[in-house]
């Protein structure tokens, strides 16, 4: 089993992006803050893109609130050889600027003000994840920083956001969608066809909006969308080549569990066949032993300490950890099994949450093994 080396994958300068992925919980957020802590002290000029709404890592990197614009880490003592970038996506106002951008003056006040728009920019499935990888292509563009780290949006599936920029085209240059462009040249009949058998893909993220004036608002809305969908579907691609370029690396997060473990395999396996570069799995929150003794040997000492109640009580929580760790070894052991040449990283499980600097540095010496 190859281990991880975090620190010559932070220090390349041919690295240029790092992808924290993996299913919802299992602590992405933390493990980006973390590299990106340790990438700026190591000499990097670092922003980390952030998908959690919680206020947590802001507090963690000392700052008040994350916005959707990089704000620079400054805190006393901490003074690293590089520098440290945050932000949190704001996924509506992303998508306000990729209009202002990309429609002109005019188009994008028709665009920013219509009903229909403003449902979809926080409604639409694959909005979110489309709009992270928005976010990520206008910072690589810059050539402000030479590492960017991404936290991937938490996802009922840890594949959304490679799909999304397919997905999201797809359904605005969809027939149904063609048809709402013009629905004149639909005919009343056309017109009734789509909205029977095709608008109901559409019920949720329209709800607030009903009856004839839908139908008003989202043929406005896709007649002013048009002269900039183009645009929309060449950002998806470019997106896409710079999640397989040389300087992107893929890092799978995973908890030591039977799920999150299913969903990092079947993750690794869609990486290699999307031909993107991946760097290893990190295994996080793990329960390494800390004593020699083992859990049967522990259990016997402490079936003789019974005057002794408090020694007991730690043989025995000794020869619980000892169960833990081996059913989490046994686990990740079949997934290196199954992915031999995947490397590996574990952290183990603090005994609370990161709430400062120190406690991200913490992780990230942890990373680094």
């Amino acid at each position: 089993m190859t281990e991880i080396d975090i620190d010559a994958l932070l220090d390349d300068p041919e690295s240029r992006v790092i992808v924290c992925c993996g299913s919802g919980g299992v602590g992405k957020t933390t493990t980006a803050a973390a590299l990106a802590l340790r990438a700026a002290e190591r000499g990097r000029q670092t922003v980390v893109l952030t998908i959690d709404p919680a206020r947590r890592l802001a507090q963690a990197l000392g700052l008040r609130e994350l916005g959707n614009h990089p704000k620079q880490v400054r805190v006393d003592g901490f003074e690293p050889k590089g520098e440290l970038w945050a932000m949190m996506l704001d996924m509506r106002r992303t998508f306000d600027d990729m209009v202002r951008v990309h429609a002109g003056p005019e188009r994008a006040e028709q665009l920013l003000q219509n009903p229909f728009y403003q449902t979809i920019s926080t409604s639409f499935s694959g909005t979110q994840e489309y709009m992270a990888m928005e976010k990520l292509g206008q910072l690589a563009a810059t050539g402000d920083w030479d590492l960017i780290i991404v936290d991937t949006p938490p996802s009922r599936s840890a594949l959304d956001f490679l799909d999304a920029p397919t997905r999201l085209s797809s359904a605005l240059d969809g027939r149904m969608i063609r048809l709402l462009t013009g629905p004149a040249k639909a005919g009343g009949w056309g017109l009734r066809k789509v909205v029977n058998a095709g608008f109901s893909m559409f019920a949720k993220a329209v709800s607030t909006i009903i009856g004839g004036q839908l139908l008003t608002d989202a043929s406005a809305f896709m007649q002013a969308f048009d002269s900039m969908f183009g645009g929309f579907r060449e950002r998806a691609r470019k997106t896409a080549e710079l999640l397989r370029s040389s300087g992107t690396s893929f890092l799978v997060v995973a908890a030591p569990e039977p799920d999150a473990l299913r969903e990092a395999s079947y993750f690794v396996e869609r990486l290699s066949s999307e031909s993107m570069p991946l760097a290893g799995l990190i295994a996080n929150r793990t329960h390494p032993v800390l004593a020699s003794l083992s859990g049967a040997e522990a259990r016997a000492a402490a079936d003789t300490l019974q005057s002794a109640p408090l020694a007991e009580a730690v043989l025995r929580l000794h020869a619980d950890r000892v169960d833990l760790a081996a059913r989490e070894e046994r686990l990740l052991a079949r997934f290196t099994r199954a992915h031999p040449e995947v490397a590996l990283a574990r952290v183990p499980a603090l005994a609370g949450d990161v709430h400062d600097l120190e406690g991200l540095r913490d992780i990230g010496a942890k990373l680094a093994g």
